[in-house]
């Protein structure tokens, strides 16, 4: 049952609220009570709660107490600001904004400057003193007003202020007189008029309820969505709405507004960064629609502007800010991000939040508030979300390349990316959904182009500064963006944009390094990034958390290279039949299937072990002492076979055969469903000497080594497919066999083990009896699943995207486990196993070993380990130390 009150006051140094009330009065809310509580100073205002959102969206209504709260809180601020609502000759104004329980900046809508009418804009001229400031300010409120909540199109006013300029003869917003503003504003609300077919609101609360709803219903527009999707975050926490009393930029030359960090969000250098405008309102900065300047001298020459910097022309207002700035930080030990606005020489602070940081910048700040004594390294792994760690694996430019630079901007989101120019949003969804890699090319971005900055491989911009709207969205994405381009000029309709005199066509290859601010023409060689500093600190940190070990899914001495460089504690998975299929090396495959005689068998099988062997001799020789669990052969032998004419006719002339003799062999090895056939451990009955040859092949390289190179390998072989006691007990017996000859051949003793993967539901039912044989269990989450909901994962991705679109599902089963089906089996073999066999090894080698979600729950089922790909492990670590940590 919802509490009565709905309605939070902030001002003069009280609040209703503090920084708990996070779920209840949003991020934004519960920060601007935390501020005020602080004695920062905060222009006075309101929350109403994200309980009202949850209500008004279901039953399209407000409950009944909410006005009589409303109209209480908005006395107090009246009081607090000392000015009236609606009056003529002192009117408050106000901004409303969302306010969800974590930052979403930009998906949801803002109304400035509201209660401005053609009667309390006198009032406000009165109070200034400007009149080119108060219709400024009105033009304003009625474009913004008029887009969110009226829904008329911003780029009908937009057209009509570029039309109306060029007819003066004016460039800048600051340069247009008070009476231009005013007959702008009367063709405003004639656009309005006809296209609504009602005129524009002159009640302020009118207005103030029609902005209040607007808010509430952006909750649900499709970028908002897009983004909760994006960031898994729920509908039902819906937002809170911020009723703010406006303070004003932009009533002349001693006011100035502003975004800033307390530490640099790209790179996490411990110094303050952000940019301010004169006489300028907040969206200015943020939208990119004039280039601002630098707050700090130091941040001046970095961007090499010429442009004079806060500390230089208001150095009493940047030394407060700097004060407020390291107070707020310490308050909340993170970095901060601030909104500020400077209002006739005053400061006052509009908002502060955890800034959005790139990974890179997250373990940076995370290591250094833990040396400089504000966290602990508990706190520090906490703070980092595992599937941002994808950013620190981003190529970057190979130094050595040649490159042809055309033009320069702001590095605004760090890494390089290479794409086919496009211009639209859409378009970069489409062409990425069919495989293409796309460069997003904006003059500037906008919240409604989210879907496209997701596809893209990387953002270009015309205008924007390190905090506008694409440069944050990109760090947050861990998109490489380069912002601000001032020589870059786009021509949509010609579909091209024109840069250091180079002209680039849609669909051409550009490539970008989003930490120097570089754009380059066509495709440029890139180099893998080296895990050191901050990172390798962080991850002892968090391996010091886990309890899980994270292993690597590697079939070759490459993928386990990389494995071991991103921390990988062994190989879970070395999957054998992708040693097969090499142009040098399917022939011999191919000789084996398709031999007659035993002699002929024999000589192909010679040629794949020693081919075998030496292909784990790499992989045992780079994982050193580590664990390797090596899978025998797991798909049906006509995936070996061409099916093709050319390829029939090829692999008869290699061995000298009939083609029609090759075709009734391929003939003979179809199935009708190969998943579900002749594949996995019924292979290893059918053909035996298969399985003894791997297993061979694997001793043999773990002897080999263990004499000349002393290594101490402890071989895994895993049998998989097991759906039966009897099918693991056979292959167990022979496998056993092969490796004690193995051994006295080699006059050694070396420990291995023997265990099958768990991947039909009969082995997991089973489980219990399986480990009377099995030393370890590995799941294939893959196959479990697919043999357990009855889904082809080659074939579900169309209607799987409908059944999360529609509510069904929550994920897709194949990318975050479905515990409540699939994970059930897996706790219930884990359980039964362990029952049976107390110290058997339990792992997990399908993709959910690299799913966070899925982690989390594999921790809870006791599992020893999850395995992964190679690129995935860092992720993986960090969900595994994660899991731990919330578990207690």
């Amino acid at each position: 049952m919802s509490s009565e009150k709905f309605v939070y006051f902030f001002g003069n140094g009280k609040a209703e609220g503090d920084s708990g009330m996070r779920d209840l009065l949003g991020g934004k809310g519960a920060n601007l009570a935390e501020m005020t509580r602080l004695g920062v100073p905060v222009p006075s205002g309101f929350t109403i709660s994200t309980e009202v959102c949850g209500l008004y969206l279901k039953h399209r209504g407000y409950p009944e107490t909410l006005k009589s709260q409303v109209e209480t809180a908005l006395q107090e601020v009246e009081k607090a600001m000392g000015a009236r609502f609606g009056d003529a000759e002192n009117p408050l104004l106000v901004s409303v904004r969302s306010g969800a329980r974590v930052s979403m900046p930009g998906m949801m809508d803002t109304v400035l400057n509201l209660g401005l009418n053609d009667i309390t804009v006198q009032g406000l001229i009165q109070r200034t003193g400007d009149p080119r400031f108060a219709y400024d300010s009105y033009r304003r409120f009625v474009q913004m007003y008029s887009n969110v909540v009226l829904g008329v199109d911003h780029h009908n006013f937009e057209h009509m202020l570029k039309h109306m300029k060029d007819s003066v003869g004016k460039t800048e917003d600051t340069s247009v007189l008070a009476e231009e503003w005013k007959a702008l504003i009367a063709r405003y609300k004639a656009k309005v008029l006809e296209l609504t077919g009602k005129p524009f609101p002159e009640e302020p609360q009118d207005q103030l309820w029609g902005a209040i709803g607007a808010v509430f219903n952006s909750w649900t527009i499709p970028r908002a969505i897009t983004y909760r999707r994006l960031n898994d975050i729920p509908e039902s926490w819906g937002t809170a709405v911020n009723v703010q009393a406006m303070v004003f930029g932009n009533m002349g030359n001693d006011c100035a507004t502003g975004v800033a960090f307390t530490r640099d969000p790209s790179t996490g250098d411990n110094r303050f960064f952000g940019e301010y405008l004169i006489n300028a309102q907040g969206e200015d900065v943020v939208a990119g629609i004039r280039t601002p300047q630098q707050i700090t001298i130091e941040g001046k020459l970095r961007n090499g502007s010429t442009l004079p910097a806060m500390e230089e022309s208001m150095p009493e207002l940047f030394k407060e800010l700097m004060a407020v700035q390291r107070r707020l930080e310490l308050h909340y030990r993170d970095m901060q991000d601030i909104e500020f606005t400077i209002q006739r020489n005053k400061l006052w602070l509009l908002q502060t939040r955890n800034g959005k940081r790139t990974t890179k910048a997250a373990m940076k700040i995370a290591v250094q508030m833990v040396r400089e004594g504000l966290i602990n390294t508990r706190e520090a792994v906490l703070r980092v979300s595992p599937e941002s760690l994808d950013q620190l694996l981003h190529p970057t430019l190979d130094p050595k390349a040649r490159k042809e630079v055309i033009g320069k901007g702001l590095a605004a989101s760090p890494g390089a990316a290479t794409g086919k120019v496009v211009f639209e949003a859409d378009e970069a969804e489409q062409w990425s959904n069919a495989g293409q890699m796309v460069m997003l090319v904006r003059d500037e971005t906008s919240p409604e182009d989210i879907h496209g900055m997701h596809s893209a491989k990387g953002i270009i911009t015309a205008r924007g500064g390190m905090t506008s709207h694409a440069a944050v969205v990109a760090r947050g994405m861990g998109r490489p963006c380069v912002s601000g381009c001032s020589g870059l000029a786009i021509d949509m309709d010609k579909e091209l944009f024109t840069m250091g005199g180079v002209t680039v066509h849609k669909g051409d290859w550009v490539t970008i390094d989003g930490s120097t601010g570089e754009v380059m023409l066509g495709q440029v060689p890139t180099l893998q990034p080296e895990l050191a500093g901050e990172f390798g600190t962080f991850m002892e940190w968090v391996d010091g958390f886990a309890r899980m070990k994270v292993r690597a899914n590697a079939d070759t001495p490459d993928d386990a290279r990389v494995a071991r460089k991103f921390g990988a504690q062994g190989i879970g998975l070395c999957r054998t039949e992708h040693m097969f299929f090499g142009a040098d090396r399917i022939i011999h495959m191919r000789g084996l299937i398709l031999s007659d005689t035993d002699e002929d068998r024999r000589r192909a099988i010679d040629t794949i072990l020693q081919l075998q062997r030496t292909d784990f001799e790499g992989l045992f020789r780079e994982m050193r002492e580590l664990p390797v669990t090596i899978r025998l052969l797991d798909p049906p032998l006509h995936e070996f076979i061409p099916h093709d004419e050319e390829g029939q006719n090829e692999v008869a002339l290699v061995f000298g055969m009939p083609v029609e003799k090759v075709k009734q062999r391929v003939e003979s090895l179809k199935e009708f469903n190969p998943m579900l056939g002749h594949r996995g451990c019924r292979l290893g009955i059918s053909f035996p000497e298969i399985y003894d040859m791997q297993t061979r092949a694997v001793m043999e390289a773990a002897c080999r080594l263990v004499r000349t190179e002393g290594f101490l390998i402890t071989p895994e072989i895993m049998i998989p497919l097991v759906g039966l006691e009897t099918e693991l007990k056979y292959l167990k017996d022979r496998a056993v066999a092969v490796c004690e000859k193995v051994m006295d051949e080699f006059g050694l003793r070396l420990e291995y083990h023997i265990g099958t993967m768990i991947e039909l539901p009969r082995a997991a039912l089973v489980a219990d009896q399986l480990a009377n044989h099995a030393e370890f269990f590995s799941f294939g989450t893959n196959d479990l699943t697919q043999t357990t909901m009855g889904i082809s994962r080659d074939d579900a991705g169309p209607f799987l995207q409908e059944y999360i679109h529609k509510n069904l599902l929550a994920k897709d089963p194949f990318v975050s486990i479905d515990q409540a089906g699939v994970g059930q089996l897996v706790k219930m073999a884990a359980t039964r196993g362990r029952e049976k066999r107390p110290g058997i090894k339990l792992g997990i080698c399908g993709e959910h070993g690299g799913d966070p979600e899925s982690i989390n729950f594999f921790h809870s089922v006791g599992l020893n380990y999850v395995s992964c790909s190679p690129y995935r492990v860092p992720i993986a670590r960090l969900s595994a130390a994660l899991a731990a940590l919330k578990a207690g």
